[in-house]
């Protein structure tokens, strides 16, 4: 990699762990992550998608279970190269 940083799996599912923490709406949540990572490794750019779901919507109010929220959040080479971006997008879509 450019610039000789690389990390595990487990330090990222620890930085959302860390931030989530933390009482805030998840498109800030999102953000934060994007932020510690861009900080953290340097990176020429990073996608940060999140999928929650909202216990809010589950116990209360509209009691829908099972209700889920996605928010992303797209920082530099994948901001500012279309081609990139979809290449990136489509192999996350393509997972499941």
């Amino acid at each position: 990699p450019e610039g000789g940083r690389i990390t595990g799996l487990s330090k990222l599912a620890r930085v959302v762990e860390l931030e989530a923490r933390k009482l805030r709406v998840q498109e800030t949540l999102t953000s934060a992550i994007a932020e510690d990572i861009m900080q953290a490794l340097r990176p020429r750019g990073v996608i940060v998608i999140l999928e929650a779901e909202h216990l809010c919507m589950t116990m209360r109010g509209v009691q829908k279970p099972g209700a889920i929220t996605v928010t992303s959040v797209v920082r530099g080479i994948f901001r500012e190269n279309p081609a990139t971006r979809a290449e990136v997008l489509a192999l996350i879509k393509g997972r499941g």
